[in-house]
């Protein structure tokens, strides 16, 4: 398996994800603007979005792809399918229980991690409402994630990187054409959630079945390897919690602040996942079949090698993102947002919140090549430490930025871009420290060139920016052209720097049996 083929396709699919996102994002925007009733969409949707990360594309796959690479090459078919099969059930079992718990308390959770919406009535009521048309997606989605996790450590790639795309057109199609059924409007959204989850469900199973993966799910509380995944998942779920709880937190704050922050946010962590996901979670998605694969083989050069190859692949293409996102914040926003009911002064609090985001990109991107590491090893604990000590500090960088330095909204979002970069630099010491990861020759030249070809890209971008101007007052149509005339230049002159400088794509060529 060639893995920058494998890497160019899931990267493509995501992209596909995530331009129907940025649609998504821009007819919400459009339709709903930033208001209460956004607020309470974007609070009710992150909670079961932040539980599926958690026990589904988080713990859960952290603890499950491993031993099912393990399976796959040491077992035969008809064990390996038993497994899925009661792992299947497992999942299927507990997450019911957990839906039907959060759809009973939801105006507890909604109290909880939005305190500031009891001020207001009707916005507190609709977040209920909505939490208990959304909370489903959890149980639909988590076993969405189990099939691509079988699929990925099949190397079929492709099917579970597209899937996403599904929530993306329910939500686009509830916007546009179903809204005007419902009271209010914004209740729309809600039920897209929960229909994209339906859908991206469901669209996975044919291919499970091709590959003889489409079992009866069976419980398996006393199978021995649904109880070593269970064990993994309990320090996994704690790291990946801490991320979570940070974002729970800060929308508990953001819910103190005027109507429309979490909003700002929301639409500026929209544009930080298109590289995040394109190339961060692409990254990791086809990291960790591959590097459990050397683990389960005792070959420590090559799982060394991957490492260094994802993260030398990591600042090649994070770097520039991040200074894009940076530089051109008011462009994009400009163009992707100003229509409809978002105002200029939307675009203004969703810029200050992108800026602030976007310090913590290269980092954001690095842990999501540098946490497979560990997990790969069945270490799930390291993690776990460093995501502690890195709650504590966005917690008290949370209290500098809101009330000694009154950045409001764009405080929170800094918060978790100065922790995410500290969150990779523990990561990437404790790997060295434990010996798995030897960076190979020629890193600092190569660091020198992503950063002097960076430098150009933004100075390029920035001064092309401010010739074409008009960014809130120009058709929208105009915008979208004068922003992919900008990017496509700013692409090109960071190539062409790095080629005159004397990288080349076969360098990052690589194999994988």
């Amino acid at each position: 398996m060639n893995l920058l083929k494998a890497l160019t396709t899931v990267s493509g699919m995501t992209l596909v994800s995530r331009i129907l996102g940025f649609l998504r994002e821009a007819i919400i925007s459009h339709t709903f603007g930033a208001s209460a009733a956004t607020d309470a969409f974007f609070t009710a949707f992150k909670l079961p979005n932040l539980l599926r990360r958690i026990f589904a594309e988080g713990a859960f796959s952290q603890a499950f792809v491993p031993v099912l690479a393990e399976y796959k090459s040491q077992r035969d078919e008809s064990e390996t399918r038993l497994l899925v099969a009661r792992v299947t059930g497992t999942l299927a079992f507990a997450l019911f229980i957990v839906t039907a718990i959060g759809m009973l308390a939801a105006p507890a959770v909604i109290y909880m991690t939005a305190p500031g919406f009891s001020k207001n009535a009707d916005k507190f009521a609709l977040a209920c409402d909505m939490l208990r048309v959304t909370f489903p997606y959890i149980l639909l989605i988590s076993l969405s994630s189990l099939a691509g996790s079988i699929l990925n450590t099949y190397n079929k790639f492709s099917i579970p990187a597209f899937t996403p795309t599904l929530l993306n057109i329910s939500l686009i199609l509830f916007s546009v054409w179903l809204a005007p059924y419902f009271d209010p409007p914004a209740m729309a959204l809600a039920w897209g959630v929960l229909v994209g989850g339906v859908a991206q469900l469901f669209f996975q199973l044919p291919y499970l079945r091709q590959i003889g993966m489409l079992p009866r799910p069976r419980l398996g509380l006393k199978d021995e390897a649904v109880m070593r995944i269970l064990k993994k998942m309990g320090p996994a779920v704690l790291g990946v919690s801490v991320a979570q709880v940070s974002l729970i937190i800060n929308t508990m704050l953001a819910s103190l602040l005027p109507d429309g922050s979490i909003s700002w946010m929301n639409y500026a962590d929209r544009l930080m996942e298109f590289p995040t996901g394109v190339l961060g979670v692409a990254l990791g998605t086809i990291l960790l079949p591959s590097l459990s694969k050397h683990h389960a083989s005792n070959n420590t050069e090559e799982y060394s090698r991957l490492l260094d190859w994802g993260l030398r692949l990591c600042l090649l293409l994070s770097v520039p993102a991040m200074c894009a996102l940076a530089v051109l914040s008011e462009p994009l926003i400009g163009t992707l947002f100003v229509h409809g009911k978002f105002s200029a002064y939307d675009m203004q609090m969703t810029q200050r919140a992108l800026i602030a985001y976007s310090v913590g990109l290269l980092g954001l991107i690095s842990i999501k090549i540098l946490a497979p590491g560990f997990y790969a090893r069945g270490d799930t604990k390291t993690p776990v430490r460093i995501g502690m000590v890195t709650l504590g500090l966005t917690q008290v960088m949370n209290v500098i930025f809101m009330f000694i330095i009154p950045l409001q909204h764009a405080g929170l979002a800094l918060s978790i871009g100065i922790a995410s970069c500290f969150n990779a630099g523990m990561l990437y010491l404790r790997s060295r420290q434990q010996g798995f990861y030897m960076p190979r020759p020629g890193w600092r030249k190569f660091l020198a060139k992503v950063c002097a070809a960076s430098l150009v890209m933004a100075g390029l971008c920035y001064w092309t920016a401010q010739q074409l101007g008009g960014w809130t007052q120009a058709a929208a149509l105009t915008r979208a052209w004068q922003l992919t005339a900008v990017v496509a230049l700013g692409a090109a002159s960071y190539f062409v720097m790095l080629l005159a400088m004397g990288v080349r794509p076969r360098q990052f060529a690589r194999k994988e049996q």
